[in-house]
């Protein structure tokens, strides 16, 4: 693709203003479970005799490990490892990311790596592998599969997250139904739980994990749920038999803790960076408003959105981007279609991976926004900038937005500086930072 810098759209966009800009810190209830505190609570959860007497001396068990970007995955994978060890038996941990990492077994290695989750850290294998094997059929007619060497254990525990969905609302949403039926599925499971499209998936995803419960060693699940800081603050050890009962109780307890910009409406959204440590869709729809379906629904109001930067640990997975109304080229340049498509192919959510406007550097990324936005005083532009879609702490927020925070429009928002100009460097990326230097 030719892309001119200082080329005709570079033209266009020179003289577009971009809006002076504050910091503001938005505040939210911060229960909270330190790092160093995960092994107690994990110990704790299993180390009822309700969980630990179902870990027998001498069992070989999986456990799993997805591909999101998990505060703390890498202590709470440990500390589950180690509490199997203490029980005498032998811990493995499965790659449970259904068609992630390329759906191959290599690239979902790659991807627990930048998790520094390896055999080296964590102190057992890890047992990479796309085979899979039947368990039977749903009430609703699918065939559920399940990961070879998951099933082949002795026993299967359910290390995962428990959050609201990218691009569906049900009962049962990202958390244990999910990973046992997308994750632990692989391609060839996740793929027929995506087949009937996101409208269904809310039905597939518990009929189907009802097959699992009943055919897989799943002795119980793990979940951890975040704040609104990307800080772990609950995790729950569940037997397998509850959880179908429990994941939608704590699927509320999620959403109760997901933070949101607070201003609700905006004309142009900045974010720094993406990936899929991020979201599934590269940021947290729940948050920017950027869906993939019309199956779910929330976030800021917004007409245009742009993302400036992709991030290492997405090994140049930039679905998601599709969504966007513009991004950089660098962002461009850092794709690979062949880790983008397979997730595509499986969910048959094709929107995430279109490729939208692409322009030279941040700046333009900003400017064709605001110049495209309709309806709007555009010397009086409303722009929100964050860092990406899991810390929205601390933000940077338009001059329009100024007098409207310091009287208190919008509580739990507080202005951390005045508004002043946002510098670039001389390729045009922002070198202004999202939150304030100390």
């Amino acid at each position: 693709m030719n892309i001119v810098e200082g080329g005709k759209v570079s033209e266009l966009l020179r003289d577009i203003p971009i809006p002076k800009m504050f910091h503001a810190k938005q505040t939210f209830p911060r229960e909270v479970i330190r790092p160093e505190d995960i092994p107690a609570v994990i110990n704790e959860q299993m180390g009822q005799e309700q969980f630990a007497s179902l870990i027998k001396p001498g069992m070989e068990i999986a456990i799993t490990a997805g591909s999101r970007g998990i505060r703390n995955v890498d202590i709470i994978t440990k500390a589950v490892v180690d509490f199997v060890k203490s029980r005498g038996a032998y811990p493995f941990i499965v790659p449970a990311m259904g068609s992630h990492g390329g759906a191959t077994a290599e690239g979902q290695l790659e991807i627990l790596a930048g998790y520094n989750i390896t055999p080296e850290t964590m102190g057992c294998p890890i047992k990479s592998s796309m085979e899979v094997v039947e368990l039977g059929v749903s009430e609703r007619g699918k065939t559920v599969y399940l990961d070879k060497n998951a099933y082949e254990a002795d026993g299967i525990i359910l290390s995962c997250r428990l959050k609201p969905h990218n691009a569906f609302r049900g009962p049962y949403e990202s958390g244990p139904c999910k990973m046992m039926t997308v994750g632990l599925g692989k391609q060839k499971g996740a793929s027929l739980v995506h087949s009937d499209g996101m409208d269904v998936i809310a039905k597939n995803i518990p009929t189907m994990a009802k097959v699992v419960l009943e055919k897989a060693k799943i002795l119980f699940a793990i979940p951890c749920i975040e704040n609104a800081y990307d800080e772990t603050c609950k995790i729950e050890a569940i037997l397998a038999k509850d959880i179908l009962t429990r994941e939608p109780e704590l699927l509320k307890f999620a959403f109760g803790n997901m933070p949101k910009l607070l201003v609700n409406e905006t004309d142009v959204l900045v974010v720094d960076e993406v990936g899929k440590n991020y979201s599934g869709t590269g940021v947290d729809p729940n948050i920017t408003g950027t869906f993939s379906t019309p199956y779910a629904t929330g976030g800021i109001k917004v007409q245009r959105t742009c993302f400036l930067n992709l991030s290492e640990e997405s090994h140049g997975n930039a679905l998601g981007c599709g969504l966007a109304s513009a991004i950089t080229r660098k962002i461009f340049d850092e794709m690979d279609v062949e880790k983008m498509y397979p997730n595509c192919i499986t969910s048959t959510v094709l929107a995430s991976a279109r490729i939208p406007c692409i322009v030279t550097n941040d700046k333009e990324a900003m400017q064709i926004c605001i110049r495209t936005c309709n309806k709007i005083d555009r010397e009086h532009v409303r722009m929100v900038r964050i860092p990406n879609s899991l810390h929205i702490g601390e933000i940077m927020l338009s001059e329009s937005y100024y007098e409207d925070v310091k009287n208190g429009k919008y509580p739990g928002v507080e202005a951390l500086d005045e508004p002043m100009t946002l510098e670039f460097d001389e390729k045009g990326n922002v070198i202004t930072p999202v939150k304030v230097q100390a």
